[in-house]
């Protein structure tokens, strides 16, 4: 069965997509820790990380690195980057924003209209 990421590559659950390339897809976690936090996944469906074939871990690398600088230029924040692994049985790396308030396990309630707008001034494009 397609886990969640899938679905959302496949375009059969909508998501808040910052960046796209032919291997890689960001968009923002729904379940965010701080205001920004963001999802990027490999288009390969493995459940590890280390699971990966070397052209796909440099390929989603290279996007976590490239949208890394991205937030922090226009945040102004440092970018914390964790590999859960557990959460979703998709490889994936989460991008945090961190901030004053941020502990681990916090979970911000943000309507449509604030995810629209993080999406907005996340939004990269090559």
């Amino acid at each position: 069965m397609a886990s969640i990421f899938t679905k959302i590559i496949n375009g059969e659950i909508p998501c808040y997509k910052i960046y796209e390339d032919d291997k890689t897809l960001a968009f923002l976690d729904i379940n965010p820790e701080t205001k920004g936090h963001t999802l990027v996944i490999p288009k390969t469906e493995v459940d590890k990380i280390y699971d990966l074939s070397p052209e796909d871990y440099d390929a989603l690398m290279h996007t976590v690195k490239k949208l890394s600088k991205h937030l922090e230029k226009i945040l102004q924040k440092r970018i914390l980057w964790k590999v859960v692994g557990t959460d979703v049985p998709h490889a994936h790396v989460h991008l945090m924003p961190l901030d004053d308030t941020w502990y681990h396990g916090r979970h911000l309630e943000l309507s449509k209209d604030e995810f629209e707008q993080i999406r907005k001034q996340l939004e990269y494009s090559a």
